[in-house]
C-alpha cells in the first residue's frame, strides 16, 4: 500500500473525540518525515474520501489553519466531538490525542515513544 492510501487509512482511524498530529499519521503511515505530505492527502482528498480532518492538528497540539480560514470550522467540529480547545486553537494533547494501539511501522513505534516523552506547553 502506498504512503498516501496508508495515510488516509490513519486519518479514517482516529475516533470521534480524538486528535492526531500530521506527524503521527506520517509516521503511521510509514514515513514520520512526510507531515507535509499529510497535509497535501488532507488538502487534495479530505471531501472526496469524507476524511475526518478536523481531527488532524499540528505537533505542538494547535490548529494550524488561519481564522477566516478553516480554523473555525475546524475548532466547532472539534467541540462539537467534546474535544477541549483554547480560544488560541490549542489542544491537549495528553488528554485527547489518539494512541493507536498497535502500530505497524517502525517509524510510527519510535515516533509515538518520542511523543510520550514530550509534552508542549498549553496557552
Amino acid at each position: 500500500m502506498e504512503f498516501e492510501a496508508k495515510a488516509k487509512k490513519a486519518i479514517k482511524a482516529i475516533p470521534r473525540g480524538k486528535v492526531a498530529t500530521y506527524a503521527q499519521i506520517a509516521a503511521l503511515a510509514g514515513n514520520d518525515r512526510a507531515a507535509r505530505q499529510v497535509v497535501r492527502v488532507l488538502h487534495a482528498s479530505s471531501k472526496k474520501d469524507r476524511l475526518p480532518w478536523h481531527r488532524v492538528i499540528n505537533s505542538r497540539g494547535g490548529i494550524s489553519l488561519a481564522r477566516g480560514r478553516g480554523f473555525e470550522e475546524q475548532k466547532r467540529l472539534l467541540l462539537n466531538e467534546g474535544v477541549a480547545v483554547s480560544r488560541l486553537g490549542r489542544i491537549d494533547l495528553e488528554e485527547f490525542r489518539w494512541e493507536p494501539a498497535a502500530p505497524r511501522s517502525r517509524a510510527a513505534r519510535q515516533f509515538l515513544r518520542a511523543l510520550s516523552r514530550t509534552k508542549p506547553p498549553l496557552d
